[in-house]
């Protein structure tokens, strides 16, 4: 008779709420335990604005309508074909925990709590959830099983869509039919292509001639891609290019862009946004705040104003670059001062314009790699009529200790989307800011 096949219980660290708010919900049959130690933690984030605050308001909200004595003993159901869900509490301290760490901090008493646990219940495989993986490790140093919170996790980064292939060994006679008016080819007749996916970028050659190409897929095209300027900014190489096409195309309402540093991602964002701005009542220009070694801002002198100017810079010096291509009397020049004036250009931190409904806005977000997939749901979310979102950001190069290259909000949508309609991505790989930048980002 084949042994019964034993039930998980999986003990959840409070960076994982932080971090998905309906986590609970997403074990499936299995079991949830909450050690008392994350509710406290829980209650010192429940004021503020940001979206770790905003989880564990909603998730204490959720767990306080789960009634029933057996909360705080044997668990209480979580809906059909869920497991329970109980609140540890009152667990005395394992000995051979204390031997090992004997600070009282939080991370340690979660520990304690999967540790005896384990030894409480030996017909249950106990599995600590975590973000911080140096619990993780701490956790298996103690014989306990322990693993990341992998719902919104993609498989793998190979698997990230780029949003440009190279087709070679095209007939020149479909080249030039890219080169005629109205640039355009019908899918069919190029069938070196095979199955591309909506608004997919192309490098068509044969060895004498190239085009650069993207799919329609609402006519079921293929449509030349020309290296045409924004607002004074030229599309240096064929990523560049595909770029600007996307950022301008008004039927392609959400757009990420990813890179390394000094591909242009966040220039040619808003070059794109100057570009169409008769289009749109506004343009926001956001990236969430991530401090240097995670560190609140209030340590940093003076009002709040001077706290963030730091973190918005590198957006002031994007806009920099787009004015030093025009004389300080050019209109051009002058239309972007207008702008900032009228508050019809914003350049803030993303915290501030969470909870608002944008209508008929260009919204760029940079640095989308520090937002988690749940942030990065929000954002989106909040798209009025009108409106186009645009995600840029380096997802090797991530500020958020409980975030990485497969579990990030960029990754995430990007994987998602893939295949809609009205969704664009291209990876920028040429560095453009200078020989040596590009030297040392490949290099160092």
């Amino acid at each position: 008779m084949p042994s019964k096949k034993k039930s998980k219980l999986f003990v959840l660290d409070t960076n994982v709420i932080l971090h998905d708010s309906t986590c609970i919900h997403h074990f499936q049959e299995n079991d949830v335990a909450i050690p008392i130690t994350v509710l406290e933690e829980l209650d010192n984030f429940k004021r503020g604005n940001e979206q770790i605050n905003y989880h564990a308001r909603d998730f204490l909200r959720d767990l306080d309508e789960i009634t029933g004595d057996n909360l705080f003993k044997k668990g209480v159901s979580l809906g059909n074909k869920l497991g329970k869900i109980r609140v540890v509490v009152n667990q005395s301290w394992d000995k051979e925990l204390l031997e090992v760490f004997r600070e009282d901090i939080p991370d340690v008493r979660i520990l304690n709590t999967a540790l005896r646990l384990n030894k409480q219940e030996p017909n249950t495989i106990i599995v600590l959830v975590t973000k911080d993986t140096n619990l993780r490790m701490k956790a298996k140093a103690m014989g306990i099983l322990a693993q990341d919170y992998t719902t919104d996790k993609i498989e793998s980064v190979d698997k990230i869509y780029t949003g440009r292939r190279l087709i070679e060994d095209i007939s020149s006679k479909s080249i030039d039919t890219l080169f005629k008016k109205p640039f355009e080819i019908e899918s069919s007749k190029l069938p070196e292509v095979t199955s591309p996916i909506p608004n997919e970028n192309f490098v068509l050659r044969n060895g004498t001639k190239s085009a650069l190409a993207t799919y329609n897929s609402f006519d079921d095209q293929f449509i030349r891609v020309d290296k045409t300027p924004a607002y004074g900014i030229v599309p240096r190489n064929s990523e560049q290019a595909f770029a600007l096409a996307a950022l301008t195309n008004p039927k392609i309402q959400l757009v990420t862009l990813s890179g390394k540093a000094g591909t242009g991602k966040t220039l040619l964002a808003l070059a794109s946004a100057l570009e169409c701005r008769s289009q749109f009542r506004q343009i926001y220009l956001a990236r969430p705040i991530v401090p240097l070694s995670n560190r609140d801002i209030g340590y940093l002198p003076g009002d709040i104003q001077s706290k963030i100017d730091p973190y918005m810079q590198p957006l002031w010096d994007n806009l920099g670059v787009i004015r030093h291509q025009f004389k300080e009397s050019d209109p051009k020049s002058l239309k972007i001062n207008e702008m900032l004036e009228q508050e019809k250009l914003v350049i803030t931190p993303l915290a501030y314009i969470r909870g608002r409904s944008l209508q008929k806005a260009f919204f760029i977000v940079d640095e989308a790699q520090n937002l988690t997939p749940h942030e990065v749901k929000t954002i989106i979310t909040r798209a009025g009529e009108g409106t186009k979102v645009i995600f840029t950001g380096d997802i090797y190069q991530i500020d958020q200790p409980y975030l990485d290259k497969l579990s990030n909000g960029l990754s995430y949508l990007i994987n998602r989307m893939t295949n809609q309609k009205i969704f664009a991505h291209i990876t920028l790989e040429k560095g453009e800011r200078s020989y040596l930048a590009d030297l040392a980002s490949n290099l160092l």
